[in-house]
């Protein structure tokens, strides 16, 4: 017995799957910006608290 997709099943089965991925992409992305802007904003806060104590 050979199992066969139709055509609107494949097309629905890769939108799922784009849908899924793009979501995954999206979540990991913002995860990996915030932190490397938390890294960012502590070597602000770091570089400025070094100047002022400098003074």
């Amino acid at each position: 017995m050979q199992k066969s997709f139709t055509l609107l099943q494949t097309i629905a089965i890769s939108g799922v799957f784009s849908a899924v991925s793009a979501w995954y992409g999206f979540m990991f992305g913002r995860e990996s910006a915030r932190k490397e802007l938390g890294g960012l904003i502590e070597n602000l806060r770091n570089s400025n608290f070094d100047t002022s104590s400098q003074e």
